[in-house]
């Protein structure tokens, strides 16, 4: 059987075609699915008997799971969701003012061991499908307020890039005016830097927002704290950063996490604006670290995270300090599943 949020409307119509049904059907299953919430194919009451049979008979809804649910003090919900095969993978709510990001993530367990997070300090077990991916954002959906999201940023666990067609599978379909119709512009890719994605990425006509985890404008200390540097240097990365600004015309954000004694130094913000130098459309978000107790990291003070955003201001950076969202829950990337695993295996 087949999971049918993994199908596009054209695929789905495809399928009717086949079983010599009308292709309409398609947009009246995508209704009842997408608009309607349904949860069976039972309740599609427009559709003739035999093809709610037929489609139960090929196809299944749900494959998910909640396992455990938070909320933080300032409103930050973490979903710890549970997949057909058992494991596991976690998603965050964030409200603010007149809007609800959904955080995703695109696989269970990451490959790339980032110094400072939480979702490498478990093994990498699998890509997760578009389907997958998909179900994950109606989870959001179902528990965010009001039961809507405005905004999607696929910077939950694991490298989006690295999971190249199921993720932008599931951006088509979350884009899709006949499902979730969340606008492309307001739907972020974030990437540790894997350029040959990033290329790919520019030729896809898609109005989606860039994000880069740089976090260290410094060779040596950023393969240090993110491996990935030593395959994708950031001579080469800046390079397809100017080069994706080129051909979409669009800004490229660069996440930098403040981590205390790492790369947060006035020393540290003038190199970072040596290598933006020169790149027409970005902006840097800074993000003061998360602590997590395991990888013994912590945010710089206030006064050294200050100076450090001014510094770049002062060079005429685009900037922003990210607000610190969900400390009391450890909503930070990883840290739930974690501690659910570890609580698990023990």
């Amino acid at each position: 059987m087949t999971h049918i949020y993994g199908l596009t409307l054209e695929e789905l119509e495809g399928v009717l075609v086949k079983w010599q049904e009308k292709k309409f059907h398609a947009r009246q299953i995508f209704s009842w699915i997408y608009k309607k919430k349904a949860d069976g194919f039972a309740a599609m009451s427009d559709l003739s008997a035999p093809l709610r049979t037929k489609l139960k008979e090929n196809f299944y809804l749900s494959s998910i799971k909640l396992s455990c649910r938070q909320k933080s003090r300032d409103g930050t919900e973490k979903l710890l969701l549970e997949l057909k095969d058992a494991t596991s993978i976690e998603a965050v709510i964030i409200p603010q003012e007149n809007r609800v990001t959904g955080c995703v993530s695109t696989q269970v367990g990451c490959k790339f061991a980032c110094s400072f997070c939480a979702s490498g300090m478990r093994s990498f077990r699998r890509n997760l499908s578009s389907a997958e991916i998909v179900e994950e954002v109606l989870q959001l959906r179902k528990y965010a307020p009001e039961n809507k999201l405005t905004h999607i940023v696929f910077m939950g666990t694991g490298e989006p890039l690295d999971n190249y067609e199921n993720v932008l599978k599931a951006v088509r379909i979350i884009n899709s005016p006949e499902a979730l119709r969340i606008a492309s512009r307001r739907i972020t890719i974030s990437t540790a830097g894997i350029i040959p994605g990033i290329k790919r990425l520019a030729e896809e006509g898609l109005q989606i927002e860039l994000s880069i985890s740089l976090h260290s404008a410094d060779d040596k200390m950023r393969s240090h704290i993110m491996p990935i540097n030593k395959k994708y240097p950031l001579k080469e990365l800046m390079a397809a950063c100017k080069e994706y600004i080129a051909k979409t015309g669009r800004q490229v954000t660069f996440e930098y996490i403040l981590i205390k004694g790492i790369n947060s130094s006035l020393q540290d913000a003038v190199a970072l604006c040596k290598i933006l130098k020169g790149l027409r459309l970005c902006k840097v978000n800074l993000i003061p670290a998360n602590t997590v107790r395991e990888l013994s990291i912590q945010a710089p003070n206030k006064l050294e995270i200050l100076f450090f955003k001014d510094a770049l201001l002062k060079q005429g950076i685009n900037v922003t300090l990210r607000k610190e969202r969900g400390e009391d829950i450890q909503a930070a990337c990883g840290q739930l599943r974690l501690r659910y695993e570890k609580a698990h295996s023990s």
